[in-house]
């Protein structure tokens, strides 16, 4: 009799491990099985950050616990083609900025904060990013949740069209964090207007 319940236990788990592996169950229980987009990009979890209201624009707090979401985006940001790693030419001391090659910029956009700086990542302990976005992509982003508008835009120092991300805090969230900031680059590029 024990035998049985053995069996019938070991038979049960290689069933579950068999459908979590699945196509199917990885679809309905996990939203990186699907590529993002600004239609299906899902909703933060919890708050908003604490941020500062002028410059500089920092996030105060809901850091990442595993800094290694934000090594890993730097990481992917900067093989992108036809970018350069500098210190950002706007933001604090440690900042690093993503420039786009003039040659593969767009020609009249709002992409860049000065010269061809699009983007750039806030050192530690703040690990937000500033970046530029088409004014109606932007505001979906910021309405579930992802970002939030530059405070200088209202003083008339940047264009109406750049947002803080907040730093992810998990796999997903670094995954929503590299589609935002590849949406950025594309728009940059002059991919999307």
């Amino acid at each position: 009799m024990r035998a049985k319940k053995e069996i019938t236990v070991v038979c049960i788990v290689l069933v579950f491990i068999i459908l979590s592996g699945s196509k199917e169950f990885y679809a309905k229980d996990n939203i990186m099985s699907t590529p993002i987009t600004l239609d299906n990009m899902p909703i933060r979890n919890g708050k908003r950050p604490l941020t500062t209201n002028t410059n500089p624009h920092m996030q105060l707090n809901q850091q990442p616990e595993d800094i290694s979401y934000i090594k890993s985006l730097e990481e992917w940001a900067f093989k992108l083609s036809n970018i350069n790693k500098k210190p950002s030419l706007v933001s604090v001391p440690g900042a690093v900025a993503m420039f786009m090659d003039k040659e593969h910029t767009c020609k009249s956009c709002n992409a860049f904060m000065a010269d061809t700086e699009f983007a750039h990542f806030h050192p530690h302990p703040d690990y937000s990013l500033h970046l530029g976005l088409p004014e109606k992509d932007a505001q979906i982003i910021i309405d579930k949740g992802w970002g939030e508008w530059h405070p200088l835009i209202k003083r008339g120092f940047l264009p109406p069209n750049m947002i803080m991300m907040y730093a992810p805090r998990n796999q997903e969230e670094f995954e929503v964090s590299k589609f935002i900031l590849g949406h950025s680059y594309k728009f940059a590029s002059g991919k999307v207007k």
